[in-house]
């Protein structure tokens, strides 16, 4: 077992500085962290003690993947955390722990068999749902990505509502006076205009606009984003859509049919520039010339799915985002290294369009997606400049 007497780093245990010191060192070893391991690794670090053995099985449990990597794990564990150059027993639990999907029913049902001297046999189970809404999407294998395709058909993207021109009949006196709608009500009363019926300002939700990248930086997650706006677009919602790379191309029409598999294909027989490079200003400069500043951008909330990795000139980028900041209503920026606990901005081209940014969000997994959808039909959201 870990012992509390081996040298450890304990004024270090609880920063998230050595803990991202310690995934570098993993990484150094040739064990693959991938982002959303990391998360799950410092979601259990904040919920259990700072102790040896707590931080040991929190790391093993989300950062080794397999048995060929336990080994590799093991040894960085005690070579960094408690200072030892030889292998230290690891600690083995005197339980046995099953584990598996929580299907409802209730294995002990039938009652408590265990003998007095027999060990604590605990059932510990999940949801998949649960896992799968925080799973990065370059880790799912097929049937997952099945599985979070199916959980993002649920999904809703519509814009916040806005105030329209065409008014709407009005509870009360409360508005502007209906004549036609009083003068219809007093014919019924024998020509006494009985009550006064008035209308007010109605509303209309703001249109939506989707610029995912498709370049090859995004590969791991531009399938899932593409999906993503079929299903916006799908709905028959006020949502276009657009891919970003070498190029912008109009999927709109594409994505409209209700079946996914058919609409995935036909973005991608109709994007010319799929996994190649990035020019985000360029693209830009289109959509605004073409679309955006012309009237589809006006008024509306645009969301820029990108690792923000640019090929152009980064000041063609800033000019262009302000651009489309002047008649946007909101930019949502989603970028899925986002979630990396050691991110920062630091690519030219997300640096040169942070600025103009009004909200930045992580985009890797699925409940990322339901918290950009959020942000998308709200109105009532803090700027991020």
């Amino acid at each position: 077992m870990i012992s509390d007497e081996q040298p450890s780093r304990e004024d270090e245990q609880g920063s998230a500085e050595a803990v991202h010191r310690f995934l570098t060192e993993l990484r150094s070893e040739g064990l693959t962290v991938p982002t959303g391991s990391a998360l799950l690794h410092a979601e259990a670090l904040a919920l259990l003690p700072e102790a040896p053995d707590a931080m040991y099985w929190a790391g093993r449990a989300t950062l080794a993947h397999g048995p060929e990597e336990i080994a590799i794990f093991d040894r960085v564990f005690t070579r960094y955390w408690l200072g030892a150059t030889e292998d230290v027993e690891m600690p083995v639990e005197e339980q046995s722990v099953n584990v598996g999907l929580d299907d409802g029913v209730d294995d002990n049902a039938g009652g408590d068999d265990r003998a007095d001297d027999e060990p604590l046999d605990l059932a510990v189970r999940f949801s998949p749902t649960e896992v799968l809404r925080t799973r990065d999407f370059a880790l799912l294998d097929r049937s997952e990505q099945a599985e979070v395709n199916r959980l993002m058909a649920d999904l809703r993207l519509a814009g916040a509502l806005r105030r329209s021109h065409r008014r709407v009949p009005s509870r009360g006196t409360r508005g502007r006076p209906d004549l036609r709608r009083t003068v219809r009500a007093a014919l019924r009363a024998g020509g006494e205009p009985v009550r006064r019926r008035t209308t007010v300002a109605g509303t209309r939700p703001r249109r939506v606009v989707l610029l995912a990248d498709v370049s090859g930086s995004m590969e791991p997650y531009s399938r899932a984003l593409v999906r993503f706006a079929h299903v916006a677009v799908a709905a028959r919602a006020k949502v276009e859509a657009f891919t970003i790379g070498t190029r912008l191309t109009r999927l709109t029409r594409e994505l409209t049919t209700r079946d996914p598999d058919a609409a995935l294909a036909r973005a991608a027989a109709a994007v010319p520039d799929w996994s190649g490079g990035t020019r985000l200003g360029e693209a830009l400069r289109r959509f605004n010339d073409d679309w955006g500043v012309r009237g589809l951008a006006r008024g509306a909330v645009v969301v820029i799915l990108s690792d923000g990795w640019d090929r152009g000139d980064p000041a063609a980028l800033a000019e262009e985002m302000a651009r489309l900041h002047r008649v946007a209503h909101r930019i949502v920026w989603v970028n899925p290294l986002k979630a990396a606990p050691d991110y920062e901005p630091l690519a030219r081209g997300m640096a040169a369009a942070l600025p103009y940014v009004d909200v930045f969000l992580e985009g890797h997994a699925l409940d990322s997606l339901e918290e950009l959808a959020r942000v998308v039909a709200s109105d009532d959201l803090p700027s991020a400049r």
